[in-house]
């Protein structure tokens, strides 16, 4: 499956924001990476590099490529509502997202892997594809194979300062969560201004 191997702080520096959670090299060069990057970050950007730059930022955010990103904002545009809300909440309930979101991950990448390599089961049966649609009242447990529990206590005790979201409740005994409910946009902070989002794919 294709995946951005970009590292992340190289992402972080090139849009000016942490994406991935604090920088220290976003702290110690604020300014987009390559030999011309401080003096390009003076330059005045027009309304579709703004928006461009919007839309980057939330995809890589949560680690998928143009292809599928354009088929999230398609089925988040039929769907009745308003399609910047209806496309971060497809986004949020991604099984890698909502395991990050359960600390199962210290980022989204390590989520995904852990995803990947079939250490997750969602209402008792193995799933081993991140971009997994998780639904309200489904339940994600982490395999009971010893390398997967070894996995996801680890996962867990580096997230641990980490509150879970208010939609998801989290057994860290069992290493078993559950959406509770569909999260609400104003809930998760993207960083990001969706609506330019929609904009430059309403053109």
């Amino acid at each position: 499956m294709a995946r951005d191997r970009t590292p992340t702080d190289k992402i972080s520096r090139r849009y000016g924001v942490a994406l991935f959670g604090p920088s220290k090299a976003l702290e110690r060069r604020p300014y987009p990476p390559g030999q011309h990057g401080a003096r390009g970050a003076r330059r005045k950007k027009s309304d579709y590099a703004i928006a461009l730059a919007e839309k980057q930022k939330l995809r890589l955010q949560y680690g998928i490529m143009e292809k599928q990103f354009r088929r999230y904002f398609a089925e988040a545009h039929r769907r009745l509502g308003i399609t910047g809300d209806i496309l971060v909440q497809l986004l949020e309930t991604r099984l890698d997202n909502v395991c990050y979101r359960l600390g199962l991950g210290n980022t989204r990448r390590a989520a995904r892997q852990f995803v990947g390599h079939g250490h997750v089961k969602v209402n008792g049966q193995k799933v081993d594809v991140p971009s997994y649609c998780v639904k309200p009242g489904d339940v994600i447990t982490v395999n009971e194979a010893t390398r997967s529990q070894q996995l996801g206590l680890r996962a867990v005790d580096l997230t641990s300062a980490r509150p879970v979201m208010d939609w998801l409740t989290f057994d860290k005994e069992n290493l078993s969560g559950t959406m509770d409910r569909l999260p609400d946009a104003e809930e998760i902070d993207t960083m990001v201004n969706v609506q330019l989002v929609v904009e430059l794919y309403s053109r």
